[in-house]
């Protein structure tokens, strides 16, 4: 593993112990970047992924935090700083999704996904707007059912468009510090998130959505957020990029 930088960046990657999240926290530690681990429920998984970037020639360690909780954010970062001197780039991949016809919905679980994915979303956000070093990248995620429109989705697309919001709005906001501000929308992808409650069918019929006829993969997604993280990413800036083969 190579770094052609003096000193080795640091990245703050929400959401790590699984999924999308693990994806993206290997492949950042494999471009070289020290990698922290964020997770809230599960250290088990949290520290099997620290183990699997460890061995694979990484730097990486496991940190938990309620991402909705600005004090728990504010003490994530400032340990990240203490461990590694500084914060370079921050991908909020975590999130929830309870899916529901509107008419239907459970304004509980409404309310705690709204926290999670929006209030989140804004806490981690104001964080790294407050402690990235220049020539850093925020990097949050969005959804592409925020085009799709498609039932029982509109909690949850709702919350995405939130996330939208927030990461075009911050992009000006940031204007002259040189921080890259963009959110990463992914379409149906095999992981645990999206699997979850779905029979046989309904994954295969989503699966044949995209022209290139397949799920996307955790990898899929993690190439387009290396991208953005990294040198060849610097001109993108305030976009929402759908990551999804084409499906809309």
């Amino acid at each position: 593993m190579t770094n052609t930088q003096t000193t080795q960046r640091t990245a703050i990657v929400t959401g790590a112990s699984g999924g999308i999240g693990r994806a993206v926290a290997e492949r950042l530690a494999a471009d070289g970047f020290a990698v922290v681990v964020h997770y809230a429920g599960s250290e088990q998984r949290a520290r099997q992924a620290v183990e699997t970037i460890t061995e694979a020639g990484g730097t990486a360690v496991a940190m938990r935090a309620d991402v909705a909780d600005e004090k728990e954010v504010a003490e994530l970062f400032d340990r990240t700083r203490e461990r590694f001197g500084g914060v370079d780039v921050v991908v909020h991949t975590a999130g929830i999704m309870l899916l529901a016809p509107l008419a239907e919905a459970d304004l509980t679980d409404v309310d705690r996904m709204l926290r999670t994915n929006i209030r989140g979303t804004l806490v981690v956000a104001q964080q790294a707007a407050r402690q990235l070093r220049q020539g850093g990248a925020i990097i949050t995620f969005s959804s592409t059912v925020v085009r799709l429109a498609q039932p029982t989705y509109a909690a949850y697309a709702a919350s995405k468009g939130a996330v939208d919001a927030m990461t075009l709005v911050l992009a000006r906001e940031l204007r002259g510090r040189d921080i890259t501000v963009n959110a990463v929308a992914p379409g149906p992808t095999a992981t645990p998130l999206f699997l979850k409650g779905k029979d046989d069918a309904t994954v295969e019929r989503l699966a044949k959505l995209p022209p290139l006829e397949r799920l996307g993969t955790g990898e899929d997604i993690a190439r387009t957020v290396a991208f953005l993280a990294g040198p060849d990413g610097r001109w993108v800036n305030g976009q929402v990029l759908a990551v999804n083969g084409g499906i809309a």
